[in-house]
Order: C-alpha cells, then structure tokens, then sequence
C-alpha cells in the first residue's frame, strides 16, 4: 500500500518540478531524455531533490482532513519545496523558493490543529540543552504549546484530550543521545495508551548509514539513552519509529497505531545538508558530522565547544597542554553557563577537516593521554552518553582504538541484523 502511494506521488513531484523548472521551454523543440534530467538536476537545488515526509503531503493530508490533530514539532519540522506554499487550502506553484512550518502549512490546508508539543530546546529551538521549558502559547498561532521535557516528557491523557491524531515531524541527527528519539518513544508510548494514531513524516538522517560504537546497556538508560543500540544508528528517524514498535520497546511490549510518511527521492548514502539548525549547539554540517564523536567529551572536562561560535567543531580545556590553537567559552545563545566560562582552553580545530565516516575516538583518547588531572577527566555523565561502563576502562587501561572498536564488532553486528526488518531507503 505505502509503495503504491509513494509512487504515486513521486510522480505527482515529478510532474510539479517539470511545471516549476520546466514550463517555459516548451516550443523550444523536442530535448532527449538525457538533456532533460541534467538540466532539471543543474536547476535544481538538492533540498527540492530530496523531499522529506513533510514534502510528501499527498499521503497525509489525506489522512488528516475533518481530524483534531496534535503536533509533536519544532524549528526543524518544515517544507522546503517551491510548490508547499498554500492558497485558500489549495496547494499551488509558486516560482519562489521559501520555507513554511509544518504548522502554518496544516492551518493554511485547512487542517483541524489544536495543540503543539515541543521536545528538548523548545517549539522554536532556542533553549539551552537540559533547560526546563514551560508551557505556553505560539505567538503567531495562539496554539496551546506543551513542553515534552523536563517532569513531563510522555504527554499525559489530559494533555491529549480532545486529539483524534499526533503528527510527529522532528529532525534527528542519528545519534543514541540525541534526545528526539527519546521524545519519539514517549510519544509512542503515550498514543499506545490512549488509542492516538501516530503519523511520523520521516526526514534524511545526516549521518547516513553510519552505524557505529558500543551498544548500550540495559542498566544504563535513560533520556539520552533509552534502547540498546549503538552510538551512531544509521536509520531515519521513521526507520527507527518502526524498529520501537516491532520490537515492542514501549512499556509493557505496547505498540501504538503508526503510519510512517517516507521521503521522496531519498537513498541511504545521500549526502543531506539540514536547512535549519536541529538545536542550538549543531549549527552547521561539520558540527552535524562531529556531533557524536565529541558529544562524548560532555562527559568529561573537555569543552566540546559549546559557548563559542564553533560548538561540536573544537575541543579543549584548561587542562591540557599548550598549543597554537585555544579559545574562551563565553555564555552565548544556547550556552548560558558554558564549561569552563571565561578561562583559557588549549585543544583542537576540526572545523576544516574531512567528513567522519564512523564514531572517531582518537581525539577523546588524545585528550586522555595529555591531561594534566587524569583523576578528573571524566564524570558520571560519561557513561550515560557511552551506554557502558567499559569505554572508559578501556582508555583509562591504555586500550588501543583498533582493540576497542573489535569490542563492538559483535554487537554492532547483531543489531545491523534486526535493523535490517525495519529499513525503508536503500
């Protein structure tokens, strides 16, 4: 059914590109094939290529109409493509590039929205990480927003009152700790218990098919850890939504009623450069990149960056020998009370080097090895973002990175093997 209707509207864009891009050509005389496509390709932008659940409102508008509809979103959750702006709840051509919320397109095609709920960071993106974000009203809207953070991360049944579906469109970086998919299985969770369909209106994963790290530990979860999978998950977060329910992760092996609406003209190993910011602190595509692998270091006394212009792009501390290259966290947006604000860090600048193509451990290693306070280096909080305790054993022991990364050989390939079923993208 979901391959039908895909089909049918990649051909629905197909056809409103061709009219977009395309139109004033004719009488031009007949093109090939060939010539054709490179000059669609040429005009076109990879954002109007690929095109996220979002983009793919053929299938769920549907589906939405004459419904009271909840919304699990944020900054990330919106259109990209020219044809998505909207006139008299009819969708139209237009001949600018522009962006609209996945709100303000459900209110423009008539949609019945009553309520947002907003994960970690807030509806627009802009509160700190672990700051508590309180209810309150969308300014532009005069929509009832629900902070899901904080006490309250699973919606309780008198906040979904009166909500016949939950849409849920947020922008997930492929990372265990990155806490959307936290906020994806609560909001699983609670449509299970209240008998709410879900729509997940899936997005590209920017990291790709990167499967990497130590698989987590069941002891060790927690909200920036809730399923035993590796560091990096390879899988969109639709993909991940459908690996939640089918193997019955949620409270007392409930599965909820999930559709997921895939994205158009998506493969695996596409590079995908996110339009906005996913939080704060991830404000390009190296930070995106390097997210995981100095994530790590916010488990340690290592800055990973934040309170500069250069979060999860630059490491250092105050405790690590001198070098050419140091900066100075300052509170700033996003980082109101930054690790080590105001002092002198010495460390490293990765903002120019290549793409990672797996979890990177040499630079927490490096930073190990040539601390001044080894006794201080890594905190509690280590390893909640690991899964394990055995990481850091094994740096603190002198492991090599060859011998840890084998350590993960047979867990990471087990999980490949049950990620397999759920996969939607080749």
């Amino acid at each position: 059914m979901i391959s039908n209707l895909v089909f049918k509207n990649t051909v629905l864009f197909s056809v409103l590109l061709m009219l977009s891009c395309g139109a004033s050509e004719k009488g031009k005389g007949k093109r090939d094939k060939a010539e054709v496509e490179k000059q669609n390709a040429d005009s076109r932008t990879q954002k109007a290529e690929i095109g996220t659940g979002a983009d793919n409102w053929a299938i769920y508008l549907p589906l939405l109409k004459n419904k009271k509809v909840g919304i699990v979103t944020n900054q990330t959750g919106i259109l990209t493509h020219e044809y998505d702006t909207l006139s008299n709840g009819k969708i139209v051509l237009r001949n600018t590039y522009e962006k609209i919320s996945i709100v303000d397109f459900l209110l423009q095609a008539t949609i019945k929205v009553q309520k947002i709920y907003a994960p970690e960071h807030g509806f627009r993106g802009t509160a700190d990480a672990g700051e508590l974000i309180k209810d309150g009203k969308d300014t532009k809207t005069s929509l009832p927003i629900i902070s899901l953070y904080g006490n309250n991360k699973k919606p309780k049944p008198e906040q979904l009152a009166g909500i016949d579906v939950l849409v849920f469109d947020l922008q997930d970086v492929g990372a265990r700790f990155y806490t959307y998919i936290s906020s994806l299985h609560y909001i699983m969770e609670a449509c299970a218990e209240n008998n709410i369909p879900l729509i997940v209106l899936d997005r590209p994963n920017p990291n790709g098919a990167i499967v990497d790290g130590p698989i987590l530990e069941k002891e060790f979860t927690s909200f920036v850890g809730m399923h035993q999978i590796p560091l990096l998950h390879g899988m969109t977060i639709g993909e991940y939504a459908q690996m939640i329910n089918g193997e019955k992760w949620l409270k007392n092996g409930a599965q909820c009623n999930l559709t997921v609406i895939p994205c158009l003209n998506y493969k695996r190993e596409m590079p995908y450069s996110l339009p906005v910011k996913p939080s704060p602190n991830l404000p390009n595509d190296q930070s995106i990149n390097l997210y995981a692998s100095l994530c790590l270091f916010e488990g340690t006394n290592v800055s990973s960056g934040r309170g500069t212009e250069k979060q999860f792009q630059i490491y250092g501390s105050p405790f690590l020998p001198k070098s050419d290259f140091s900066f100075t966290p300052i509170p700033n947006f996003g980082a109101k009370e930054p690790m080590h604000k105001d002092q002198l860090c010495y460390g490293e600048d990765l903002t120019q080097i290549q793409k990672v193509t797996r979890l990177e451990l040499k630079w927490l290693i490096k930073a190990y090895n040539t601390t001044s306070d080894k006794t201080k280096f890594f905190n509690d909080f280590f390893t909640k973002l690991a899964g394990t305790k055995t990481l850091q054993k094994q740096i603190e022991a002198g492991t090599s990175e060859t011998e840890i990364r084998k350590s993960w050989e047979k867990g990471l390939a087990e999980f490949k093997a049950m990620r397999k079923k759920y996969l939607i993208y080749n």
